[in-house]
C-alpha cells in the first residue's frame, strides 16, 4: 500500500489519458464499452484511479459506482464531479467487495488493479469479485501490462537491464518479469491471462491492444495534427484485435461475458 501511495501521489494519473499518446487508450476502451451497454445499465469502475473512465460514462448518463484505493486519486475523482452526474466513489479494494451485492451489474470495469497484483492468489481473487457483483450475462472488462512491449522498451532502450536490481526480475533465458510490489507494476503474457481466465465459466468476446504502436512512438503521435491523429486512429482500430500483433501492446484489455 505504501509503494502504490508513494507512486500515485506523485504521478499525474489524471493527465495520463489526456494526451493525444493517452487518448489512444481511453478512446479504444470506450469504444468497446460503448459497444455493450445499454442506456440503463449499471456501471461499477474497481480501481478508477481519477475516475477518468467513471465520469465520462456519468457524463453520458450512466449510473456508476467507483472503487478506489488510494485516497490521493479520491480527492482528484471528487474534484472532478460534475452536477448531474449519477455516480459514487468508495474507498475499497478489488479484493474485497463485500459492501456490493452479487450480481449487481451490467458492466463491471476492472483497468487498473491487476496491475498491482503480485500472486496468482490475489489475482484470482480480483477477478471472482469482480465477476461476482457482475450479472449473468453482463460484461466484465479487465486491463493488463504486458511483458514483452516493457522488455524491449525499458530493459532494453532504456537500459534497465544494466541495473542489477532489473536483471534480477528478469529470466536470462525466457525474459518473462517477476514483480515484487515496490516494483509496481505486474506484467503478463497472454498465456498467463488465458491460464487465470481458464479458473472461470466465462465467454471471451475481445482482446485487444488498447495503445499497439503509441508507447513506442509518444513523441510523433503527441505532434500529430487532429486530421493525422485520426487517421492514426483509424489504423490503430485495424490492428487493435489482430492476433499476431496485439502482443506488440502495452497495455490490452481482455473482455468477456459471464455466463
Amino acid at each position: 500500500m505504501n509503494f502504490l501511495e508513494n507512486f500515485y501521489n506523485n504521478y499525474d494519473e489524471d493527465g495520463r489519458l489526456r494526451s493525444k499518446h493517452g487518448l489512444v487508450e481511453f478512446t479504444t476502451t470506450m469504444k468497446y464499452i460503448h459497444k455493450y451497454a445499454k442506456p440503463d445499465d449499471r456501471i461499477i469502475e474497481i480501481g478508477a484511479g481519477t475516475g477518468r473512465y467513471s465520469h465520462a460514462l456519468a457524463q453520458e448518463g450512466y449510473r456508476v459506482d467507483a472503487v478506489e484505493l488510494v485516497q490521493h486519486n479520491i480527492d482528484i475523482f471528487n474534484g472532478n464531479t460534475k452536477s448531474g452526474e449519477k455516480i459514487t466513489v468508495t474507498q475499497g479494494n478489488a479484493l474485497d467487495l463485500s459492501d456490493f451485492a452479487d450480481n449487481s451489474y451490467d458492466i463491471t470495469l476492472l483497468l487498473g488493479p491487476m496491475y498491482h497484483l503480485y500472486t496468482r492468489e490475489e489475482q484470482i481473487k480480483a477477478l471472482s469479485e469482480a465477476l461476482r457483483i457482475t450479472k449473468k450475462g453482463g460484461i466484465v472488462f479487465v486491463a493488463y501490462c504486458i511483458n514483452d512491449p516493457t522488455i524491449i522498451q525499458f530493459c532494453f532502450e532504456r537500459g534497465g537491464l544494466k541495473d542489477e536490481h532489473y536483471k534480477q526480475l528478469v529470466d536470462p533465458v525466457t525474459f518473462k518479469a517477476k514483480s515484487n510490489p515496490e516494483d509496481i507494476f505486474q506484467l503478463y503474457r497472454k498465456e498467463d491471462i488465458d491460464s487465470l481466465m481458464n479458473s472461470f465459466c466465462v465467454e471471451r468476446l475481445h482482446y485487444v491492444g488498447t495503445d499497439m504502436a503509441t508507447n513506442y512512438m509518444r513523441a510523433a503521435v503527441d505532434e500529430m495534427d487532429d486530421e493525422f491523429f485520426d487517421t492514426y486512429l483509424k489504423y490503430h482500430f485495424a490492428i487493435c484485435e489482430r492476433s499476431d500483433m496485439v502482443g506488440m501492446s502495452h497495455h490490452v484489455l481482455d473482455i468477456f461475458k459471464k455466463v
